[in-house]
């Protein structure tokens, strides 16, 4: 038999012996959406919900970027590495696409892919 401690842990003893993890409260949603002074679109926007990757440029990103900029940037991003093929394991080609991101994302002139022609509105062809 295990002795009591008095300590807390995150398990407590049922009336029958055995023991349970307590559950978390549930998580209560902001009611009111984060924002940020977007530094693509020079306004305030709609943040995001964390920052999108780990450490200071992340939380750059976290506390300058709108949600929208993030989403353009992720579909800009993806075309990028497929017009260009990019392979994603050479430091060079992820350098590239730091150096893509930060021009982007200040409003600076960015890479286009050449060549690309984005699908009509509407989904009508001539």
């Amino acid at each position: 038999m295990a002795a009591i401690n008095g300590g807390l842990n995150h398990s407590t003893i049922a009336a029958n012996g055995r023991s349970y993890k307590e559950k978390s409260p549930p998580k209560t949603e902001n009611p009111m959406p984060r924002t940020v002074f977007c530094r693509k679109y020079q306004q305030e926007m709609e943040g995001l919900d964390a920052p999108p990757f780990p450490g200071p440029k992340g939380q750059d990103v976290f506390e300058n970027i709108s949600q929208k900029a993030w989403k353009e940037w992720l579909a800009h991003q993806t075309l990028l590495i497929n017009e260009k093929r990019l392979n994603m394991m050479e430091p060079s080609a992820r350098a590239y696409l730091a150096e893509q991101m930060s021009k982007f994302l200040s409003g600076e002139h960015y890479d286009e892919a050449e060549g690309y022609v984005p699908p009509e509105e509407g989904g009508k062809s001539e």
